[in-house]
C-alpha cells in the first residue's frame, strides 16, 4: 500500500476582489478576510493596493505571502515599461508562466489604470473582461453577479457598485467579510 509522506498543507482561502469600469472611473474593492481551513485569521487584511506612482491598483486574491510576492514582481514590471499596464501584464504573465518559482504562486490579480481592467493567472492569461466587470477569489462569482446586475440595471457610480456588490458577497460566501477595502481611479486619457 502506497502512502503520502508529504503532509497536507492546510488550505488558506483568503479574498474576494471585484473591479468596474462606468463611465469614466474604475473601482477595485476587495474584503478583510483570511481563513485558514474553517478559522478566520484576520479581518481586516488590506488587499488591494495602489502601484506604480499611485497610477495603478491592484487587487490580489490567493496565498497572502504568494500575492504579495507578485505585487513586488508586477510593480517591478511597471516600472520596466514606464507605467504601461498592457505592456507590463504581458510581460508579467510571460514570467509567471515560464518562471519555475513563480508557476508555484498561488494567487490571481485584477489590475487597472483607470483605462484597462485585466485579470492576470499564472497559467499566462491576460484577460480583460467584455463588459468592465472583472472578479477573483473565492466569493468572485457573487461579487460579478452582483455587479453585473447593478451596472445593468441602476445608475450607481463604479465605486458604489463594487461596495454592494461586495456585500452581497459577503452574505453568501462564507470566506469573504465587509470589511471592505476600495480603490478608485478616473480615466486618465
Amino acid at each position: 500500500m502506497k502512502t503520502d509522506a508529504t503532509p497536507k498543507r492546510p488550505k488558506i482561502r483568503s479574498t474576494t476582489i471585484v473591479a468596474v469600469k462606468r463611465d469614466n472611473q474604475v473601482a477595485v474593492a476587495g474584503d478583510g478576510q483570511v481563513t485558514l481551513e474553517h478559522t478566520v485569521l484576520k479581518h481586516t487584511a488590506l488587499k488591494v493596493r495602489r502601484l506604480y506612482q499611485r497610477r495603478v491598483i491592484a487587487g490580489f486574491a490567493g496565498s497572502v505571502a504568494d500575492a504579495q510576492s507578485l505585487a513586488d514582481r508586477f510593480e517591478s514590471k511597471l516600472e520596466g515599461s514606464n507605467g504601461n499596464l498592457t505592456r507590463a501584464a504581458i510581460e508579467f504573465a510571460k514570467d509567471w508562466r515560464t518562471d519555475r518559482m513563480m508557476r508555484r504562486l498561488e494567487a490571481m490579480m485584477i489590475v487597472t489604470d483607470g483605462i484597462t481592467v485585466y485579470i492576470l493567472s499564472g497559467d499566462g492569461n491576460v484577460v480583460e473582461p467584455d463588459d468592465g466587470v472583472a472578479a477573483i477569489g473565492s466569493g468572485g462569482n457573487y461579487a460579478a453577479s452582483a455587479a453585473k446586475a447593478l451596472l445593468r440595471n441602476t445608475e450607481l457610480s463604479a465605486r458604489e457598485i463594487v461596495v454592494e456588490a461586495m456585500r452581497v458577497a459577503a452574505e453568501i460566501c462564507i470566506y469573504t467579510n465587509d470589511k471592505i477595502t476600495v480603490e478608485s481611479l478616473p480615466d486618465q486619457r
